[in-house]
Formats: C-alpha cells, structure tokens, sequence
C-alpha cells in the first residue's frame, strides 16, 4: 500500500448484480426461548467464518439496534421495538460481525456518563461505540420536531457544549469502549454557505477545546461528518489535521459517491476511518421516508449498491493494512437491511485480501 489511498489504482467499475450467498439470506426465524430478555440468533456458519477472516482493526455494526424485522437476522424471536431499544444492545453484540454500533439516540438529546455506562455494561471489553454529538452543538438550526427551522441556533459548534454535554459524559461512561465521537453537521441554511471560513474557524475552536482521549480511551477517534459538499475543501482537511481529528466517510444522497470524498481522505492519510454508511444514493438528498417506505421491515436487500460496497471494502481494507482502526456502521436505509449489508459487505473485504 503506498502513503495515500489507491494512487495508482483506477477507481473499480461497476460491478454486475450478484445473489446473496444462501447462508448470507434471512434464516428462519424461531421460537422465543428464556433466559435473556432479548435472545441472540444462533451465529449462521458463514458469519462465523467472515468474522474470523476480517482484519482486526476492522469494526462493522448498524446504525442502532431497535428494528423488529431483524427476527431471525440478529434476534431469535418476535419482539417489540421498545423491548429492543432497552434490551437488544447484549443480544446485538453477541454477533460475531457486529464489533461496534452507531449509538444514534445522543444526537436528539444529550446522554448522561450513568446513560452511556449502562450501554458499555452490555457489551464485551471488544466491543467499541460510534457516538454521535447532540444536534445542539451540531445544526446551525433550532427545529421543531418535525425538523423544521425555526431559528438560528447561538450554541451551534460550541466548544463549552461539545465538552460538557458530550465528550466528557461519553468518555466517562464508555471509557475504553468508545470508538468514535462524531461531530455530524447538519445541512448548512444558504445564508451561512457565503460563510464557511468564519465556520471552520470555530469548528477549529471547538475541536481543539476537546479533551484529550487516549488516557480513558486509547482506541477513540474524533471524526467530523457533513452535509455539504461545499466543505470539501483543503482547509477543512487542515482544519482536521490540525485538531488531531479525522473526517467521517458520510455515504449519503447528499454527498458526492466515495470517489467523490477520497481526496479528503487522502489528505489525511495515514489515519483511522470513520465512515457512516446512512442512505442509498437513489433516494436522492431528502429521500429518508422514500427509502424507509421501500424497505420496511428491513429484513432483506432490496437495492444492493455493489459499486459502493467494492469501494468501501478497498478503503477499510487499505485502512487496515496500514495499521489504522476502521469503524464502519451501516443503515437499514443503506441497501434495505443493515445486518445483512454488513455481512456482504464484510464478504467483499475478505474477498479482497485474498485476490
């Protein structure tokens, strides 16, 4: 691998539609048993045998866990969504692919240390937390609950809120079970894009108030995801370098393919990967209720983005081999079932690094 990601490689072409390998398909689901709240599915062989092919720096999971049509996938039984949402993170991380998870809820609102260590205490000492920041440090916009802005918002980006209301609580409660702290930044009003470089000067301010995170969590990584294509530029990357954060691989309608985002990867190279695997790009940029119509339940493919997965597998691949951490989650919105994308797509990484 040289010092940047695929300098001499041409970007793969499209890859043909294939078949789900059989043992890569829903299995029949069964019976609820006792013991645990929420049962795990019995491992499927083959996910046994990719979870001990993948690298070991390598960490797929979901975004959340909450979904009742993961019956037979990661659940083995028929349960409630709220059973799931207070009970199905234990069951969740018995699965042998799912070494991390998108903990998505402190983005609405801030978590307390007693929140997030009550999640770490349902995992194994392996297993790391993606951890997104409350939207009141990271949308420039107060909104209703139907998401419409009402108002600018005076703590977006603030480095008192980002501190206080999320790292430190994050830190205390995962301690060494955090993975990544994600500063995702909601779709900019037109009226700041004229203003990017008096953003990236506070987004600079902010990330350089964070504390340090290698004493509680040596694995721990800021990342920064956004919504804009127009922040993909040198300064941001600087911005990035600068902080000692790294940029958050954001695969959604609203942002250029991986191609699209690989220069700002490369500049700054080498370095962990943090990447979100949110929305097929079909959907287009407010395709969220589009795509949530289309594949409700979230128990199988529906719309499998092979060209993405190929690239993806590439950038974890090269990530990997040149010793960095690699914490991918992916959305039930992404191809239309999270935990069987994550199984593919840990698929097409092991059939990488044998080719």
């Amino acid at each position: 691998m040289q010092d940047a990601l695929f300098p001499d490689d041409e970007l793969p072409e499209r890859s043909q539609a294939k078949p789900v390998p059989p043992a890569l398909k829903k299995p029949a689901a069964r019976a609820k048993t006792g013991g645990l709240k929420v049962n795990p599915q019995t491992p499927a062989p083959a996910h046994l045998e990719l979870a001990e092919a993948l690298p070991e720096l390598a960490r797929l999971g979901t975004s959340s866990w909450t979904y009742p049509g993961w019956n037979g996938l990661v659940w083995d039984g028929d349960y409630a969504e709220n059973q799931l949402s207070k009970h199905g993170l234990a069951a969740y991380a018995q699965h042998p692919l799912f070494r991390t998870v998108s903990l998505d809820r402190a983005f609405y609102r801030p978590l307390t240390a007693a929140q997030y260590a009550a999640y770490a205490a349902q995992v194994s000492d392996d297993f790391r937390f993606v951890v997104k920041a409350p939207a009141v440090v990271t949308d420039a916009t107060v909104r209703t609950e139907t998401g419409r802005a009402m108002q600018a918002n005076p703590a977006f980006l603030s480095p008192e809120l980002a501190v206080q209301d999320f790292v430190l609580p994050a830190m205390q409660g995962l301690n060494r079970k955090l993975g990544a702290l994600v500063f995702q930044i909601s779709p900019l009003p037109a009226a700041l894009h004229a203003r990017l470089p008096e953003l990236l000067q506070r987004l600079a301010a902010m990330l350089q108030a964070l504390p340090p995170l290698a004493s509680e969590a040596p694995d721990a990584v800021v990342a920064v995801e956004v919504r804009d294509p127009l922040w993909l530029r040198p300064e941001f990357a600087a911005v990035l370098r600068e902080a000692g954060a790294t940029y958050c691989l954001g695969l959604h309608a609203k942002m250029p393919p991986i191609e699209g985002q690989l220069p700002l990867l490369r500049a700054l190279w080498p370095g962990p990967l943090v990447c979100r695997w949110n929305l097929h790009r079909m959907h287009g940029a407010y395709g969220y209720e589009d795509a949530a119509n289309r594949y409700l339940p979230y128990d199988r493919l529906v719309d499998e983005d092979l060209e993405t997965r190929a690239m993806l597998a590439r950038v974890i691949n090269a990530t990997t081999r040149a010793g960095h951490h690699a914490y991918v989650t992916l959305s039930n919105k992404a191809e239309g079932c999270a935990p069987l994308s994550v199984a593919a797509l840990a698929a097409e990484i092991q059939a990488q690094r044998a080719g």
